[in-house]
């Protein structure tokens, strides 16, 4: 076969450092299409982004060419630089260390878009802890509460 073809598509999430409630409206305004600017740079292609005041959610469609690692390392990388040189006011801001990163399928994309384009109102009746919880259940993977704020 001469071409690679691929579906690789990722449901992010990551907090701000100590979840720290640095997410305004009059931020993410700005904030979300940078996003989007930087994962075009990257030929990763963003689907969606939602979140709230402490957290986002991202829903990106990766290039055979980008691991899951360096995806999150280049939008949690430039967009904290972007956050400290445009909001002289944050210099102290920082998005947490790890992140969660769940494979989705295609026939998933749809739904998942609506529930990350809706996390205002999913927040009002889960915490961000019970809903990592779950996300990371319905994955089956094992977790160290201990590290879940």
């Amino acid at each position: 076969m001469a071409n690679s073809y691929i579906s690789s598509y990722m449901h992010y999430i990551f907090s701000t450092k100590n979840r720290e409630k640095h997410l305004t409206k009059e931020l993410t305004e700005r904030l979300y299409p940078y996003i989007g600017g930087i994962a075009r740079e990257n030929k990763m292609k963003m689907l969606t982004i939602g979140g709230v005041v402490d957290h986002l959610h991202l829903l990106l469609s990766l290039p055979a060419t980008i691991t899951i690692a360096k995806a999150i390392q280049q939008i949690k990388g430039s967009s904290s630089k972007w956050i400290h040189e445009t909001f002289p006011e944050l210099k102290y801001f920082s998005w947490q260390e790890g992140y969660g990163a769940f494979s989705i399928s295609f026939s998933q994309i749809e739904e998942m878009k609506h529930y990350i384009q809706n996390q205002e109102d999913h927040h009002r009746i889960k915490t961000f802890k019970e809903e990592y919880i779950e996300i990371l259940e319905q994955h089956g993977i094992e977790y160290d509460e201990r590290y879940l704020l």
